[in-house]
C-alpha cells in the first residue's frame, strides 16, 4: 500500500482558555486583604506549517482530530494560570485549506509558511483583575472561553515546474529516473505509477522540478483511472509535456490520437475545475524511438505535431538518447515563465479596525416579543459568566446595559417580560427582560453568593 495521501480531512479543535480564579486574600490579623484571584490562561492555537520535509498528508489521514493545549485556571495570590501550547501541525508545500464546503481558506506555498486555523480562547479575569472602586471585593471570577472548533480540508497540489503527462506505460517514470536521481518504480504494466513522483533537473543554470503524475486514460476528467485523482497536480506546473508512446502495439493508439485524448481530457478537466491550462507551453517527447518501428514511426509523425504548434523532440529513457537536447528546452521554458511571473511582495497585515460609531451587536426580532441579540461582544460575555453565581449574573446584566443593549431591546419594540436570545441559535442563552430594573442593582455585596468566600 502506498503511503502517498494528498488529500484528507482534519477536526481541529483549539485549546480553551483557563478560568479566572475568585480569591480573598488572608493572613493573620488581615482576614480581608482584598480580591488576589489571578487571570486564566490562554488556550493554545492550532497552526498548519509548511515543511519542507512533509511529503504526503497520510498522517492525518490516520488521525484526524487534532486539538490543542488547554488554558489552566489562575490561582490566588495573583498567580496567573499558564497559557495551553499551540499545536503546530507540519503541511507540505503547496497544500490548499478550505472548509467542506470548499471555501479556500489559504493556499500554503513556502517553507515555513504559517497559517492559525484555530485560535485558542482567552482566559477568564480573576477577581484581582474585576476589583473597581465600586465593586472593590467581587466574589466572581470570569470563565474562560471555548477554542475555536473548525473542520477542514487539507489538498495537496504539488509544487513542480514542468508535469509530464502521458498514457500508462508510456515511459514518464523511466523519463524522470533518466533526468534526476528519482527512482520511482518502473514495470511494463498499466498503472504501475500509483502516486506522482517528483525530481529535480539541472539544464545549465537553470534548476527545475519535474513531476511525474499518473497515467491519463480516455475519461480520467470523469473519474476513470486514476487521472481525476491526481490531475490536481499539473495545475501548478509552469510547462507540460506530453510524453507519447511510439512502441505500443494496443489497437486504436498513435502518437496523434493519444495527444488529442490528453489534451481532451485536461480541456475537460479545466471546464470541471475552472483552473484553465489551455495557456500552460506544451513540448512534445516522442518515447521509446530505440525501437525501430518506433524511430520510423516518430519521424512520420513528428512533422504532423509541428504543423499543429508543437515544439517536438524524439527522445529515449532507456538509452538516454534527445534526453540533453530535452532537458535544456524544459530549462528555457521554465525560465521563460519564472522571468514572466510577477515579483511576489511579502504578505502585509492589514488592520482594518471598527468603524467610529459602528455597533458591536444587533437586535433582531424573532417571534412575538422575542428578540435575539447578535455580535461578538455579548456572546462572549455570556460565555464567559458564572450563571450560578447572582453577582456574576449581576456583573453581566451592567455590561450589557453600559453597551447599549437594554436601549435597543427598547428600540425594538420589547415589552416587559421579553424572551431574549443572546448567541448563536444553536447555543443561545435565554432571558426575561425586566426593563425596571437598574442592572447596577444586581450588584448583591462585597464577597457575592459564593460561600467559599464569606
Amino acid at each position: 500500500m502506498s503511503d502517498f495521501v494528498d488529500e484528507a480531512v482534519l477536526h481541529v479543535k483549539a485549546g480553551d482558555g483557563g478560568h479566572g480564579c475568585a480569591s480573598v486574600h488572608r493572613e493573620k490579623f488581615k482576614p480581608l486583604g482584598g480580591p488576589d484571584g489571578g487571570n486564566g490562561g490562554r488556550g493554545g492555537d492550532v497552526i498548519l506549517e509548511v515543511d519542507r520535509n512533509t511529503a504526503t498528508l497520510l498522517d492525518y489521514r490516520r488521525r484526524p482530530h487534532r486539538r490543542a493545549g488547554n488554558g489552566t485556571p489562575g490561582q490566588g495570590g495573583h498567580r496567573a494560570g499558564a497559557n495551553g501550547a499551540d499545536l503546530v501541525l507540519p503541511v507540505p508545500d503547496g497544500t490548499v485549506v478550505t472548509t467542506l464546503d470548499g471555501e479556500v481558506i489559504a493556499d500554503l506555498v513556502g517553507h515555513g509558511t504559517r497559517l492559525v486555523v484555530a485560535r485558542g480562547g482567552h482566559g477568564g479575569l480573576g477577581n484581582a483583575a474585576l476589583a473597581s472602586p465600586r465593586r472593590k471585593a467581587p466574589g466572581f471570577a470570569l470563565k474562560g472561553e471555548p477554542g475555536e472548533a473548525l473542520d477542514i480540508r487539507l489538498e495537496l497540489k504539488t509544487i513542480a515546474d514542468v508535469g509530464l503527462v502521458g498514457f500508462p506505460s508510456a515511459g514518464k517514470s523511466s523519463l524522470i529516473a533518466a533526468l534526476s536521481a528519482a527512482r520511482p518504480k518502473i514495470a511494463d504494466y498499466p498503472f504501475t505509477t500509483l502516486v506522482p513522483n517528483l525530481g529535480v533537473v539541472e539544464a545549465g543554470q537553470t534548476q527545475y522540478v519535474i513531476a511525474d503524475v499518473p497515467g491519463l486514460i480516455p475519461g480520467a476528467s470523469e473519474g476513470r483511472g486514476l487521472g481525476l485523482e491526481f490531475l490536481r497536480h499539473v495545475e501548478r506546473c509552469s510547462t507540460l509535456l506530453h510524453v507519447l508512446d511510439c512502441a505500443t502495439y494496443e489497437p486504436g493508439r498513435d502518437p496523434v490520437t493519444d495527444l488529442e485524448v490528453l489534451e481532451r481530457e485536461l480541456t475537460v478537466y479545466g471546464e470541471r475545475t475552472g483552473v484553465d491550462l489551455s495557456d500552460r507551453p506544451r513540448l512534445v517527447a516522442l518515447n521509446k524511438v530505440d525501437v525501430p518501428e518506433a524511430r520510423e514511426l516518430a519521424e512520420l509523425v513528428k512533422p504532423m505535431l509541428v504543423e499543429r504548434g508543437y515544439r517536438v523532440l524524439q527522445i529515449s529513457a532507456a538509452t538516454r538518447e534527445g534526453l540533453r537536447e530535452l532537458a535544456y528546452a524544459l530549462g528555457e521554458q521554465v525560465a521563460a515563465a519564472r522571468a514572466a511571473r510577477p515579483v511576489e511582495e511579502p504578505t502585509r497585515l492589514v488592520l482594518r479596525p471598527r468603524e467610529i460609531g459602528e455597533k458591536a451587536f444587533q437586535v433582531v426580532p424573532i417571534g412575538d416579543n422575542v428578540f435575539r441579540v447578535l455580535g461578538d461582544k455579548p456572546a462572549r460575555w455570556v460565555r464567559q459568566t458564572d450563571f450560578t453565581n447572582d453577582e456574576a449574573v449581576g456583573y453581566l446584566a451592567d455590561r450589557l446595559n453600559r453597551l447599549g443593549i437594554e436601549e435597543a431591546l427598547a428600540r425594538a419594540g420589547a415589552t416587559d417580560g421579553a424572551e431574549v436570545h443572546i448567541g448563536d441559535e444553536d447555543d443561545a442563552v435565554v432571558f426575561d427582560w425586566d426593563p425596571t430594573v437598574d442592572a447596577e442593582q444586581t450588584v448583591l455585596g462585597p464577597r457575592g453568593t459564593d460561600p467559599r468566600l464569606g
